[in-house]
């Protein structure tokens, strides 16, 4: 499989790792758009959302890891934002489903 996000979790590529589980691998982003921008991605490979029947395990634990990220760096208390991409409309990048953790500045709404 040429996944680069596969590819990171293997350790084949690089990352800036904050967080790692025996199911969940966070990173932080190499394009940040604020001062804490992380990528939080399951270990077992699924394109999106869509595409995750019969892995609704891993689902589970993914946000699992994050809200334990969450608490133990205290981001809670400040407030934070999760984004997932999806396919070209949504400007997915990555063929690997992943959640973007965005926090550290006033973020504004809508998102672009």
């Amino acid at each position: 499989m040429d996944c680069l996000f596969c590819k990171i979790i293997e350790g084949v590529i690089p990352s800036d790792k904050v967080y790692e589980d025996e199911h969940v691998y966070g990173f932080k982003d190499i394009n940040p758009t604020a001062p804490t921008h992380l990528l939080f991605i399951p270990k077992v490979h699924m394109k999106n959302l869509t595409e995750s029947e019969g892995k609704e395990e891993a689902l589970l634990h993914l946000f699992k890891a994050i809200r334990s990220y969450v608490r133990e760096e205290g981001l809670d208390e400040e407030g934070y934002r999760l984004v997932i991409n999806a396919g070209k409309l949504g400007q997915q990048t990555v063929d690997h489903l992943h959640v973007h953790l965005i926090t550290g500045r006033q973020l504004t709404w809508p998102a672009g």
